[in-house]
């Protein structure tokens, strides 16, 4: 098979960051593999740029795909580059994320291969990750009461719902638990988030949501259930190899999923939405640093961020 192209001339407005498989999507062609670096260093792996023809206008769309633990899955969560991530994709022009990850049910009624769109957060990370754009020599205090894109979400459930035919069950709402791993939880944890009204629980959400509100790119990530964590008395408790068979079966709901929302993405009718309009400038409100009092290195770092931004 013949390298892909290193370059790729137009923007690319909407990005799914996942695991490998969704870099083969049904009905995408890949067309270039960017290689970024950025002033937080380099991303988790190269950028792939996917062509997909709209179902609703006939016109090829452009969607740029991002492994986020790496090509063969060599990070561990607390080793992805999250910050050159997001500022990799918001240099190419993605103002949209569709953001996709395993997780652990931590509610009975949300079954091993369940789809569920969160709408809210809990961070149990420690620290470890840098989570931040604005340090360094200039602070910003972001709005996160709701760390997902509502808009953009009402367009996954939807899509979601269209599927229920095909196999896909989907749940509207939840709370997800970032916890810090690679380990997974204890029972006494598991059963703590349980009672704070948790619906389901990874590694990977954050600080990825808190970067992306950062960038002002509308981000909602897709979650597919792949166990009961280890609360469930009646199951076993959680396993890679339970993971990842639940995936494997799963695999083909996960692509159909994740494409029909591609799709309705590049509908004229959400053009607005996928440039992220409705975010766009907020950022300029959470600066606390008058511009005159950044630093050389911050000002150079936001400069590329937010290109012409400040000026």
């Amino acid at each position: 098979m013949a390298a892909l192209p290193n370059t790729y001339k137009d923007p690319v407005r909407i990005a799914v960051i996942g695991g490998t498989g969704l870099r083969e999507l049904p009905g995408f062609t890949q067309v270039a593999s960017l290689s970024i670096s950025t002033p937080w260093g380099s991303p988790s792996s190269p950028i792939t740029i996917l062509h997909h023809q709209c179902s609703h206008n006939g016109k090829v769309v452009a969607v740029a795909f991002l492994s986020r633990h790496g090509m063969h899955h060599q990070l561990a969560p607390h080793e992805v580059p999250a910050r050159a991530n997001i500022a990799a994709l918001r240099s190419i022009g993605v103002r949209t994320i569709i953001a996709f990850s395993a997780v652990g049910s931590l509610q009975e009624e949300i079954k091993p291969r369940d789809f569920v769109v969160p709408d809210q957060v809990i961070d149990r990370t420690k620290g470890f990750r840098p989570w931040t754009f604005f340090e360094g020599g200039v602070v910003a205090h972001v709005p996160f009461a709701d760390p997902f894109d509502e808009r953009v979400a009402k367009v996954v459930r939807a899509c979601g719902h269209s599927l229920e035919g095909e196999g896909v069950v989907l749940h509207d709402r939840g709370t997800l638990v970032c916890m810090e791993g690679p380990q997974f939880s204890t029972r006494a944890e598991s059963n703590l988030y349980r009672s704070w009204g948790g619906s389901v629980i990874n590694m990977s959400c954050l600080p990825e949501a808190k970067l992306a509100r950062e960038a002002e790119i509308g981000y909602q990530m897709i979650c597919m259930s792949t166990d009961y964590d280890c609360w469930h008395e009646t199951t076993a408790d959680v396993t890679v190899e339970m993971v990842m068979g639940h995936m494997k079966a799963n695999s083909m709901n996960a692509r159909r999923f994740v494409t029909a929302v591609l799709d309705e993405l590049a509908n004229d009718e959400n053009s607005e939405l996928v440039q992220a309009k409705h975010i766009e400038g907020s950022i300029k409100f959470g600066l606390s640093t008058p511009q005159a009092h950044w630093s050389a290195g911050a000002q150079e770092r936001l400069n590329y961020l937010f290109p012409g931004y400040f000026n």
